[in-house]
């Protein structure tokens, strides 16, 4: 086995790659996320805040309900270099270390953050507290437990599956993550007092033809020195790369949670 590198995001601001990464990252969860946006009631006037923006399509839509009265605030280590939108600005922000002002959002957002920060229960407890009374809380979070094979060309290529599938999950803990905390989601928001709180699970079937696997074999690139360092070889990550562009290759989807919860009223 490989030596591990060292903790922190998994996802190394790489320019060769985080652009594919925001780009199938949002045709993947988009279509899950907008429209539990959406269910929340979001309209013009609305205070909305986002954790790690990443490409910025949740934020885009968001501004596009809340203007011109309202605001989205996007924030990121590394923001968009994107023109002025209106009802949209991008910031640089660690939600980790810097401020984030009480009671002051109707709305706040993070999708796929969580997860990869040692201190998510903290940052949960604080996004909670900057939640304007009765306004909401939407997490998005995988649990990457659910991700079997359903039908490949032969078992050698199904254990070369499984094995890639361990590899990142050992790869992704190392770098500080816990892949599997989308089902922790809704618990860990009522511990920090949020009320009707509400976890939509979903599920599909990748194929070579869905976005959900287009991000995943991204991964193999991505993630290659990772995985690499969790025990594969080069050889098996450019393997199980073309088993997941086989057209054959059916398997099942991470379990993608997306968990409401509202600050109460006063």
């Amino acid at each position: 086995m490989g030596r591990l590198p060292a903790p922190g995001y998994a996802f190394a601001p790489d320019p060769r790659r985080v652009g594919h990464q925001m780009r199938w990252l949002a045709a993947a969860c988009d279509g899950m996320s907008l429209p539990r946006l959406a269910a929340t009631g979001v309209t013009r006037g609305w205070r909305c805040l986002e954790i790690g923006t990443g490409g910025g399509s949740l934020a885009r839509w968001l501004a596009e309900r809340v203007a011109p009265e309202g605001e989205v605030i996007a924030t990121d280590l590394r923001p968009p270099d994107a023109p002025p939108t209106a009802g949209l600005r991008y910031l640089a922000h660690d939600v980790v270390h810097d401020p984030l002002p009480e009671g002051e959002f109707d709305l706040i957002v993070s999708r796929l953050v969580l997860q990869h920060l040692p201190e998510r229960e903290k940052v949960l407890a604080r996004l909670a507290g900057a939640l304007a009374p009765g306004g909401w809380l939407q997490i998005d979070e995988y649990d990457i437990s659910a991700e079997a094979p359903l039908l490949l060309p032969d078992p050698e290529a199904e254990r070369l599956y499984r094995r890639f599938l361990a590899a990142k999950d050992e790869a992704l803990r190392a770098a500080g993550a816990d892949p599997r905390w989308g089902r922790e989601v809704a618990a860990s928001m009522r511990a920090v007092g949020l009320v009707g709180i509400d976890p939509r699970p979903h599920v599909e079937l990748r194929t070579p033809e869905t976005a959900s696997l287009r991000l995943q074999i991204h991964h193999t690139y991505h993630l290659v020195d990772r995985l690499v360092a969790a025990g594969m070889t080069e050889a098996e990550v450019t393997a199980v790369r073309e088993l997941m562009c086989d057209p054959s290759f059916r398997a099942c989807s991470s379990l993608f949670y997306s968990v409401h919860g509202r600050r109460p009223p006063v």
